[in-house]
């Protein structure tokens, strides 16, 4: 896949300064550009490695490009303009037709153009629309439903009355529908009950889902993934939780059943979030945070102590113990 400097502007309306007729092959990150290759400039820090770059051209914003002695293609978001360009050189593998060895019940429906890969198994009920794909060794549950041009990868566990949108994309090892995680102790017999999580997942257009990534199903109502949700790798989302559409997770994160989350939020890795909160719209929770509590004010939220020495954090942290003790003996002396 070849195309030229001024295929590649005209396709994204980006401004071109150069040769529109010099031929690009692949994208790359600076430090490691060759000719044919294009390279993004999104911060003025780099400025060196640009410089020092030999990629045929560079995407930039204007402001950086009087810097830069290469043919440029210009706009004022370079990293939006690095996520349309690179899906002129994506080269991943769309699977066609259905395996002989699917196991696919006689009760499915199946629309035009769906493939089924080697060793799938498609339950009763089930119905997917035009254009889906179910990768190999995935389960779909009884009566799950996925809509249009959506992609299941392999191995990926969807239970019963599941309901996905159209163009989803749910990575390798993601189980959605499991049982959340609910008992309640019995005094009289010294042990937990399960109580039946009886209620499903219901999942919007639009969302893609990491490898590894745990959507349990609700007790008392659905789990619901709004449209436009990203969930990277290895985020669990407890029982009945409900996130707000365009909210962005990244990996490790665990959220607690029965939360709300709002929409625009973006969550960073391994934060923590406890059940039965509230977190309005646009907030951002930066990582290795723990949410213990609601938040009603959108914002930059964070907890949690920044790194340091291990022997200063040693020391800190000892007067960190006597915090309460150091207060009240302040408060007497302003006193």
């Amino acid at each position: 896949m070849v195309y030229t400097l001024g295929e590649i502007a005209e396709e994204f309306g980006l401004v071109l300064v150069g040769d529109a007729q010099i031929p690009i092959s692949g994208i790359a990150a600076l430090p490691d550009a060759q000719a044919g290759d294009l390279a993004f400039l999104f911060n003025i820090r780099y400025l060196a490695s640009a410089e020092s770059s030999h990629a045929s051209a560079l995407v930039t914003t204007q402001a950086h490009s009087g810097k830069i002695n290469l043919p440029l293609l210009i706009t004022p978001k370079p990293r939006l303009a690095w996520a349309k360009i690179a899906g002129l050189f994506d080269v991943s593998v769309r699977l066609t037709g259905i395996d002989q060895s699917a196991v696919i019940h006689p009760q499915a429906k199946l629309g035009e153009n769906v493939a089924v890969g080697p060793n799938a198994v498609i339950g009763a009920g089930v119905e997917l629309a035009s254009g889906v794909s179910i990768g190999a060794g995935s389960v779909l549950g009884e009566r799950t439903k996925i809509g249009q041009n959506s992609t299941v990868h392999p191995n990926v566990t969807l239970y019963h009355d599941i309901v996905i949108g159209k163009d989803c994309i749910i990575h390798s090892g993601a189980v959605i529908g499991a049982d959340g995680f609910g008992f309640e102790p019995d005094a009289d017999t010294a042990s937990l009950v399960k109580i039946p999580q009886i209620y499903a997942v219901q999942i919007g257009s639009d969302v893609e889902i990491g490898a590894g990534t745990t959507i349990d199903r609700g007790a008392l109502n659905d789990t619901v993934i709004g449209d436009g949700v990203k969930i990277d790798n290895q985020v669990q989302v407890g029982h009945g939780t409900q996130i707000g559409s365009h909210t962005a997770i990244s990996g490790a994160t665990a959220i607690a059943g029965s939360t709300r989350i709002g929409s625009y939020c973006l969550i960073g890795g391994a934060v923590g979030i406890v059940d039965n909160i509230e977190i309005v719209d646009q907030v951002e929770i930066t990582a290795m945070s723990l949410v213990s509590a609601s938040i009603r004010t959108k914002g930059r939220y964070s907890s949690g102590t920044g790194l340091m020495p291990g022997k200063l954090w040693k020391r800190n942290i000892v007067v960190f113990k006597h915090l309460n003790e150091i207060a009240k003996r302040l408060r007497k002396l302003e006193g």
